[in-house]
Order: C-alpha cells, then sequence, then structure tokens
C-alpha cells in the first residue's frame, strides 16, 4: 500500500471517529479526537484520552502534556511530524476522569485499524490504561521503560507526561525511559529487515 492510500484508510477511521456515537462520551464532546502524526510512523504513541484542550482542537496532546511530549521528543531529535500520537478513547471524559472499560472497548476497534494500518516498529504507552493493552495485569510504576518484543513488534510502557507534570520526582524516569525510543525503533528497524522478526499480524484482545 503506497503513502496516499494509506493516508485516506487513515482519514476513513478518523471520518468515523469524528461521527461515532458507539458511547455516551459523544454527546458531551466538543470534538472528536482521532489521532494525528506520519501515517507511515516507525513509533506509535497511545495516551489515555483528549483533555480540555485536545477536545477543543480536535488533536492530540496539545495542552501542557502536549508540551511536555513535544519536549521529549525533541530530547531524542524526533519531530510530532516524525510519529503517530493517539489515545486509547478518541471523545474527552467529562472532568477528565478515568475511562471506563465499555468506552475502551467501543474505540479500541479503531485504535486495531489504526495500529494495523500503520504497522510501527515500536508503540510507546503513556500511562497506565494504554499500558494494560499490551501489558495486562502490570503496574506502571514497576515496568516503566521495560521494552517487550513481541510478534514483530517492540512495546515500550512509559509514564504519562500529566503525571510527570504533577510530580516533577518522575521527570528523570520519564526522560531516562523515552531515551531507549531512537535505539529501540533502529533494533526493530534491523531485526525486521534481517528476516528476524516478521512485521505482526494484530489481533484485537480484550484485556478490560
Amino acid at each position: 500500500m503506497d503513502g496516499a492510500e494509506l493516508g485516506a484508510q487513515l482519514e476513513r477511521i478518523a471520518h468515523e471517529v469524528r461521527s461515532c456515537e458507539r458511547c455516551g462520551l459523544h454527546a458531551t464532546r466538543t470534538h472528536a479526537v482521532p489521532g494525528a502524526g506520519s501515517a507511515g510512523a516507525e513509533i506509535l504513541f497511545i495516551g489515555e484520552g483528549p483533555g480540555f484542550h485536545e477536545d477543543q482542537q480536535g488533536l492530540p496532546f496539545v495542552g501542557r502534556s502536549g508540551e511536555y511530549l513535544s519536549y521529549l521528543l525533541n530530547l531524542i531529535h524526533l519531530r510530532r511530524e516524525d510519529v503517530f500520537i493517539t489515545n486509547i478513547i478518541k471523545c474527552r471524559a467529562p472532568n477528565n476522569r478515568d475511562p471506563l472499560p465499555h468506552e475502551i472497548e467501543a474505540c479500541r476497534p479503531y485504535f486495531d485499524r489504526q495500529l494495523s494500518l500503520i504497522d510501527p516498529l515500536v508503540v510507546a504507552t503513556l500511562g497506565r490504561f494504554s499500558m494494560r493493552l499490551f501489558f495486562p495485569g502490570a503496574s506502571i510504576s514497576r515496568i516503566h521503560g521495560q521494552a517487550r518484543i513481541d510478534g514483530g513488534r517492540a512495546y515500550l510502557p512509559l509514564y504519562h507526561p500529566a503525571a510527570a507534570l504533577r510530580n516533577p520526582n518522575l521527570r528523570h524516569d520519564m526522560e531516562a525511559d523515552i531515551a531507549q525510543l531512537r535505539t529501540l525503533r533502529d533494533e526493530m528497524r534491523q531485526r525486521r529487515a534481517a528476516g528476524e522478526i516478521a512485521a505482526p499480524k494484530h489481533e484485537q484482545k480484550t484485556l478490560f
């Protein structure tokens, strides 16, 4: 699939997200937030859900957490345009409460399709809710920064940027953990090119 067709398919998913009524969050949103970034991204970030500014603009991570994420990317010489950024739920939850299991399940097919189309080398989870998609039952404080390779892709659990903003003591860990991303990406690129691992066939799992 060429880049234009890939971009078109991602935009079709985004159109579905913007008109989605699969759960009650559609009734209180200003804008759904499908995700943004490069259709050919080798690194995909998945966070928790849109906040106030994201809901207003329809784009992921544009508030204070987004500023910090951009800072973190700059530390490893990447730009937002180099990666793809999305969330586990695509509409803001009232008062930024935690996403509920049925809301996560309602949004999960959109993410599964995005993941399959983009086929990144590395998925970086931001916070405990997205972490649970790939590390069920784990604790973010115990496994942050510990990459796991599964099915031809690496998964790296990271603290959510908002957690590091609330607790400055986490910033050292956050910045040390994200420093692995380029090396991890390069390792996965080399291993796929050498045929050591095949590109994954993503399968949906119900973990909640």
